[in-house]
Order: structure tokens, then sequence, then C-alpha cells
């Protein structure tokens, strides 16, 4: 099974709204297969369910941050420039 690095909150902030909406449905399809795997005895990584977690709060994090004005959100700011 290949290292995956998990998701950086800077990187995430430069990304549009729906681009983390679309990051967050593939990661609780993983999450679901990593749980399914765990349940059943297959799951050879465990630290990999943790950093699935991880990820997904991170996003949410980034959003709800959007949502309330702490950062900027790159959407709005292309539509206010036009």
């Amino acid at each position: 099974m290949a290292k995956t690095e998990s998701l950086k909150a800077a990187d995430l902030r430069a990304q549009s709204r729906g681009d983390l909406n679309d990051q967050v449905v593939k990661l609780k399809e993983e999450l679901f297969a990593l749980r399914f795997q765990a349940a059943t005895g297959q799951l050879e990584n465990h630290s990999r369910l943790r950093e699935v977690r991880k990820d997904i709060a991170r996003i949410y994090t980034v959003l709800q941050e959007r949502n309330l004005g702490i950062v900027d959100d790159p959407d709005r700011e292309g539509k206010a420039e036009a």
C-alpha cells in the first residue's frame, strides 16, 4: 500500500469550494472502505483511518472559516473583481 501525504490547510485554502466538496466525498468513500476492511480484518494500515478522518476535519475547518469570513473565499474574490 502506497503512503499518501495528508493534506495541508494552506493548500486547501487555495482550492475552490467545489473542489473541497469533491475531496470530502472521495475521502468519505475511502473512510467507508477502510472501516469495512477493519471490520472484516483485512485492514493493513490502521493509521490511514486516522489520517483520512483528520483530512476530512481539515477540509470542514477551511469551509467553516470561509462561512464565518475568517479567511477570504477565492471563489468570491473572482466575482468581486468582475
